[in-house]
C-alpha cells in the first residue's frame, strides 16, 4: 500500500491532515509508512504539483475525490481530508 500526503509549506490545513491520517491508519489497523512531499521543494515528484495541499493519496488516489491538476498551488478551501473518508480509501485497498 502506497499512503503519501502532499502539502506545501503555509497551508493552515496540512497539521490536520497529518493528524487525520495518522488516526485513520490506526483505525484501519495498519502500519503503512506515509511518504510526505512538500510540493515546492525540487526533489518532490512531478505529479505532485498537480494536487492542491493538503492531499492524501492512497495508491495514487486522491481520497477527496479530486483529479490531478484540478487544485494546483492552492490550499483545499475544504480543509484537509476527514478521517472517515481516509479511512475509507484505506478500507477499499
Amino acid at each position: 500500500m502506497k499512503v503519501e500526503l502532499i502539502y506545501f509549506q503555509g497551508c493552515p490545513h496540512v497539521a490536520e491532515a497529518r493528524a487525520n491520517l495518522a488516526v485513520a491508519l490506526e483505525r484501519a489497523q495498519l502500519k503503512a509508512p506515509v511518504r510526505e512531499w512538500d510540493r515546492d521543494d525540487p526533489a518532490a515528484p512531478p505529479y505532485t504539483r498537480q494536487y492542491p495541499s493538503p492531499t492524501v493519496l492512497v495508491n495514487g488516489r486522491d481520497v477527496s475525490g479530486g483529479a490531478a491538476g484540478a487544485g494546483g498551488a492552492s490550499c483545499r478551501a475544504a480543509g484537509a481530508p476527514s478521517v472517515e473518508r481516509i479511512h475509507e480509501a484505506l478500507a477499499e485497498t
